[in-house]
């Protein structure tokens, strides 16, 4: 396999989703920047890059703080040269009623899931622009359209990010910039965000089923990275079905989520009080230890999503659903002519 020249920067590279993503990168043969606070997270993700094939270079950085961006991007072309694409990731939450979250803890869950994708994008456009290449992929979620009880800090980040994205799209649009701009709605992935967020639930938190892993995630970003002219792409079957749901029927969503988003969210099991939590420091740290890209779900998350390659391959499936009307015309008018 031929090594893949470009070089990639991955924020919220320790873990989860991003953690996949570097690795799928780097699978390739591409220089991958590896951006995280965890340093034990970062470790582990630079070796799996490494072992794939590529090139790691870890950066322990905080992405609510623009500056600390600014120079990690300097850097990272002194080091690898020109960013090629850029995947923004990082992310922080809170498991709670938002009357349980104190107003400090929903400012840095804003400063990190919302500010560090602003702050990632402008550091990727101040390289990207003067050279007129370029692509930025946001992560994003089926939550960036519909909110759901528990999550208002990280819903109301998503909502952000999905506004910030079309605004930006737009401006380049109007620039005729060559650089572009993604976003890939996720649905629920099996993260170890669930062992590490901090969580006033009585019970062990958990993705809503179905639960996919987190190579069908990485798997998605780097299909939009080769592909940035879509606006979007939607990732697993609930992802279209509560986009398409909320489009006619919020209201009726309201009262389903209202019914069945506190049960859906949790396990049997009662909290750990003594789980760690990263909204202020990183649990993968160097007193911590690394929880890799996958949660505690393995046994009740898939592999594969058919409803990613439909997105991927809207453009086949309405050729074919043009081509069935028209045979179904054709036989109609045939019929009554004999």
């Amino acid at each position: 396999m031929a090594r893949d020249p470009h070089v990639v920067v991955v924020t919220g590279a320790s873990g989860g989703i991003g953690r996949a993503t570097a690795r799928a990168f780097g699978a390739r043969g591409a220089q991958v920047a590896l951006l995280a606070r965890g340093e034990k997270g970062l470790e582990g993700a630079a070796q799996e890059v490494r072992a794939a094939g590529g090139t790691a270079l870890p950066l322990a950085v905080d992405t609510s703080r623009s500056q600390d961006l600014q120079g990690v991007a300097q850097r990272i072309e002194e080091e690898l040269g020109p960013i090629d694409v850029w995947v923004n990731t990082a992310f922080t939450t809170v498991f709670a009623p938002f009357t349980q979250i104190r107003p400090e803890e929903f400012e840095r869950v804003t400063q990190v899931t919302y500010l560090g994708y602003v702050y990632g994008t402008r550091a990727a456009l101040d390289v990207m622009l003067p050279r007129d290449r370029g692509t930025i992929v946001q992560v994003g979620s089926a939550l960036a359209y519909r909110g759901i009880p528990l999550q208002s800090a990280y819903c109301g980040a998503k909502h952000a990010i999905q506004g910030f994205h079309d605004s930006l799209r737009c401006e380049l649009l109007h620039d005729k910039s060559s650089v572009r701009v993604t976003m890939v709605q996720m649905p629920a992935v099996n993260t170890p965000q669930f062992s590490w967020v901090l969580s006033r639930l009585p019970r062990q938190a958990r993705p809503v089923p179905p639960i996919y892993q987190p190579e069908v995630a990485a798997k998605a970003v780097l299909y939009a990275a080769d592909h940035p002219k879509r606006r979007e792409y939607w990732v697993g079957g609930t992802t279209a079905a509560t986009l398409i749901a909320n489009t006619f029927a919020p209201g009726l969503l309201d009262r389903y989520l209202a019914r069945t988003g506190y049960d859906s969210q949790q396990t049997d099991r009662p909290h750990d009080p003594h789980q760690p939590a990263n909204l202020w420091e990183p649990a993968d740290s160097a007193a911590g230890h690394d929880f890799g890209a996958h949660g505690i779900f393995d046994d009740t998350s898939t592999r594969r999503s058919y409803q990613l390659w439909a997105s991927q391959h809207h453009g086949l499936l309405g050729a074919a659903a043009v081509a069935a009307a028209a045979a179904g015309v054709l036989a109609t008018t045939r019929g009554g002519r004999s």
